[in-house]
């Protein structure tokens, strides 16, 4: 092994820069912030269906929309897809939802889910 590499499961010697404690805190933050915001949209989805005040014909679109919300945010806040150097991944990931999207509907549409 070279000796001018270092290990990277090595602990850091000395303090993070100031930057660095602030970039860190920020991050923080918004896990924090976009956590909670997570857990209030579980809550709302379950409080609709729990309560039986909504129809059931706006009870199953009203989920998938929060559904869908919560795995962008999952993916941006939790996976780091919005950091750089993600570009082909975001790409990518877009890509196959899309033609998922596009595939489904298709089938739904053959088959007769949905008559239009």
């Amino acid at each position: 092994m070279d000796p001018h590499v270092t290990d990277p499961s090595a602990p850091l010697k000395g303090k993070p820069s100031k930057k660095a404690e602030r970039q860190l805190a920020r991050e923080g933050k918004q896990q924090i912030i976009s956590f909670v915001f997570m857990i209030f949209l579980t809550s709302i989805a379950f409080l609709t269906v729990a309560s039986d005040t909504i129809p059931n014909r706006f009870a199953i679109p009203f989920i998938l929309i929060i559904a869908g919300v919560q795995v962008i945010m999952q993916l941006y806040y939790f996976m780091h897809l919005n950091e750089r150097g993600n570009g082909w991944s975001n790409i990518m990931l877009w890509t196959g939802f899309l033609v998922a999207g596009i595939t489904v509907a298709t089938l739904m549409l053959l088959i007769g889910v949905t008559k239009y």
